[in-house]
Formats: structure tokens, C-alpha cells, sequence
């Protein structure tokens, strides 16, 4: 299956350390060769990439992977394929307008019979089960929430309850982002650290790549990165449990939803 990454940070902060380790397990040091993507929002402004070719070969990753693009939110997306061509259309993250904001998507896992999924506003340009899911994520927020956005409070209930949905339907490991939070639900694997002041050094899992923050940032510095997997092997990553959203603004978790 594909691999996710998010980040969360109350100052512009660049992707570039974690997608460094991502990136290699897109063909090199993971089977995740069938395309990349990552939509980055500054001022609940977006810029995404798409690329189908494989992370670690890609000239593009190379260019995020040295390049202090800095960011508030980050979903990042490697792809390996079970439903749907390798191609443009169907690499992750996905975007779509709700509220006047620009929302992007990116999913882990394979759902049953997505195509029974109804929608009638929101369509897929791909052919995978996950934009499909994505279109009728945003169709029924928008059917259940009205056309104001709401709450914080009321979009996190109403999306545990859809993303437990899907889960009936298989593996739904999800990242969300209207460009001010960052929603997470877990299935199977998703994985989250926070990194503040004291800062401390890191080495990266699939790369021999070793950061000391403390060289790149602030003591007001709050920055969450959420993985698949987690991306260092000298740092405590908490894993999410089955059935949890997780709600991220300013790199503080804002917002819990636990399975009953």
C-alpha cells in the first residue's frame, strides 16, 4: 500500500528532512515506485506537485528534498498501486473547493465497492477508490454542514463518523487539510511526533541523514510531523489507535476523536 506524511507547524517550516526520508522508500528502500505527490499551504494558500514516477528517482522530489520551501501544512503522498493506472491523474494529494478553501487528500489503504459510493456534485478526474471516496467525503460535509463552514467541533464529528464509514469498506488511512488544520483518521498505521524546544538531534530512519534542530529553529517553535511509518529511528513516535481522528493546528493537537 502507499505511504503518507503531514506536517503541522506554527511558523512556516520546510518538509525537507522528513520528505527526505519518505522519498527513499518510494523505489529505493520501499516498493512505493508508482508516483508522488504533496500539496503545501502557506496562508491557507496552496501549491501542489504531482509526479508518476517513483519518489527516489524523481527529479522534482530531489528539488523538495534540498529546497527550504517553508509551509504551515504539508501532505505528502507515495504511491504504490492497487486500484487505478499509473498516471498523472491518479496521484495523491487530490483537491477540492468547500467553504471558499482549497481541501487536499491523500489516502492509505483499498476500499470495497467505492464506486457505490453516491455522488452527484463532486467527480473524480482519476479512476481510483480513493478520489472517489475523497468526492463524497467533501459532498457529504458539505450536504450535512451547510454551505458556511462550521465548527471545528462539528466538522471533526461529522468526518470520524464518515471516515469510519469508509472503514467499513477496508483499509482508510487518511490526511485532509483546508490549509488551517490538518485531520488525520487511522486504520492501520499512522504515526505522530511534536517536536518543541528543548530541541534535540534526529537520524533518519532510510537515509544516512542526521538533523540537529536546534541549528534550524526557535524555542516558540511548535512543528508535528505526522507518518505512515515513523521516519526516525532515535525519536518516540506516538502511533494513533484504530479508528481515531486527529485534528492538528499549529503543529498542537486541537482535536481527538477515539473509536468507542
Amino acid at each position: 500500500m502507499c505511504e503518507l506524511l503531514g506536517m503541522s507547524a506554527n511558523v512556516p517550516t520546510d518538509i525537507c528532512f522528513s520528505f527526505s526520508g519518505l522519498r527513499a522508500r518510494g523505489g529505493r528502500t520501499g516498493p512505493h515506485k508508482d508516483g508522488w505527490g504533496m500539496a503545501m499551504y502557506r496562508d491557507t494558500n496552496v501549491w501542489t506537485l504531482h509526479d508518476p514516477s517513483p519518489s527516489a528517482d524523481s527529479d522534482i522530489a530531489e528539488v523538495i528534498s534540498n529546497t527550504s520551501l517553508k509551509c504551515d501544512i504539508v501532505i505528502s503522498h507515495i504511491r504504490q498501486a492497487n486500484v487505478g493506472a499509473v498516471c498523472l491523474l491518479n496521484t495523491h494529494p487530490f483537491s477540492r473547493l468547500l467553504w471558499d478553501k482549497t481541501w487536499s487528500y491523500a489516502h492509505n489503504g483499498q476500499l470495497e465497492d467505492a464506486n457505490a459510493l453516491p455522488i452527484t456534485l463532486y467527480h473524480p478526474l482519476g479512476n481510483t477508490d480513493s478520489e472517489r471516496a475523497f468526492c463524497w467525503i467533501i459532498e457529504q460535509l458539505q450536504a450535512r454542514l451547510g454551505e458556511s463552514e462550521p465548527s471545528l467541533d462539528e466538522i471533526s464529528t461529522i468526518l470520524s463518523e464518515l471516515a469510519l464509514q469508509l472503514k467499513s469498506r477496508g483499509v482508510f488511512n487518511m490526511m485532509l487539510s483546508d490549509g488551517v488544520r490538518l485531520y488525520c483518521f487511522c486504520t492501520t498505521k499512522l504515526h505522530w511526533i511534536t517536536r518543541r524546544a528543548p530541541f534535540k538531534k534526529a537520524t533518519l530512519s532510510d537515509e544516512d541523514v542526521i538533523i540537529d534542530f536546534k541549528e534550524v529553529t526557535t524555542d516558540k517553535d511548535v512543528v508535528t510531523v505526522i507518518a505512515t511509518q515513523p521516519l526516525t529511528h532515535d525519536e518516540t513516535w506516538q502511533q494513533m489507535e484504530e479508528g481515531e481522528l486527529c485534528v492538528f493546528e499549529g503543529g498542537e493537537v486541537v482535536c481527538q476523536i477515539k473509536a468507542n
